[in-house]
């Protein structure tokens, strides 16, 4: 997908996703060795952003697995379309002319199979594309083992239908929220980066890359960001609401964020009632507008 770090970097960037330069050789490294690339951290953190965006760098596609629990097999790499397949049996002419053996042969082959995203991601065939398997903390341990029995061999073995082997190997992007420690068999396949909420500096920079506001407003915006995600929340907000955010201040043609806008930002900051009591709570909004440009300030102060 690309020839050194340095344009890994420079695509990422004209994408506008911003990625510490430390974290560049494993994500390269993970795409030319074909390995798995595990990412944890924080929700909002942008771990599945990567995925979107090297895909969009690479002009490629993502086939995205989001996990739940509960998820199967079916879901993750299909199963076969039994309405298409009685559809072909009423249609067609003379079935059985050359017996059963091919007609059950050409009812169980991929024409007649709903490939899932496991599965479909094996099957392009001139460029590779990027398989995001999200939030993969969800699964159990069978599933799991599924996945490192794909990622070993990058074939799929499929009752009736047999073995799939991959055209091209994906770029595999496993995002983990930590709700499960993810298996070692696992972590031993795969490459593995931590990914945390930005610093002030760094959200600055996602935010200029985003938007043309000045850049007291990005300065304004990151402190508020680092402020909110030191305050405890039940949900602290992501690296997305934060350009949100930024989009609404945009919109309205507020430079800068006063108490008095606490009902305009408020649905955008607090997701949960208990959080949006809390910033509610007497003066909760101002405090935290004092917070964040305490925090502006210490950032900005020489160390």
């Amino acid at each position: 997908m690309f020839s050194s770090t340095e344009e890994l970097a420079a695509k990422l960037k004209s994408v506008r996703y911003l990625i510490a330069e430390e974290m560049l050789p494993a994500i390269y490294l993970a795409m030319k060795l074909g390995r798995p690339l595990l990412i944890e951290g924080p929700p909002g953190s942008g771990k599945t952003a990567l995925a979107s965006s090297v895909a969009k760098a690479a002009g490629t596609v993502v086939e995205g697995l989001q996990c739940y629990v509960g998820i199967n097999e079916e879901k993750a790499i299909g199963k076969f379309d039994e309405a298409l397949q009685r559809l072909f049996l009423a249609t067609a002419e003379n079935v059985t002319a050359t017996g059963w053996d091919p007609l059950r042969k050409k009812l169980h082959g991929l024409e007649f199979f709903t490939a899932g995203p496991l599965l479909r991601s094996l099957l392009y065939e001139e460029k590779p594309c990027v398989l995001l398997v999200d939030e993969i903390d969800k699964v159990d341990q069978a599933f799991e083992a599924l996945l490192l029995e794909i990622f070993s061999e990058w074939q799929i073995s499929i009752p009736k239908l047999g073995t799939v082997k991959a055209k091209t190997i994906p770029f595999v992007v496993l995002t983990s929220n930590e709700e499960r420690r993810i298996g070692d068999s696992l972590r031993r396949r795969s490459f593995y980066i931590r990914f945390d909420h930005p610093s002030i500096t760094r959200e600055r920079e996602i935010l200029s890359l985003h938007k043309n506001e000045a850049a007291s407003v990005h300065s304004q915006l990151a402190g508020l960001a680092y402020a909110l995600r030191g305050w405890s929340l039940e949900k602290p907000p992501s690296i997305a609401e934060i350009l949100d955010v930024s989009r609404a201040m945009n919109i309205l043609g507020i430079a800068e964020i006063r108490p008095e806008h606490r009902d305009i930002f408020l649905p955008l900051l607090a997701k949960t009632e208990s959080d949006r009591q809390r910033i509610l709570l007497r003066d909760g909004f101002t405090a935290l507008l004092a917070d964040s440009a305490h925090e502006l300030d210490e950032d900005e102060s020489p160390s």
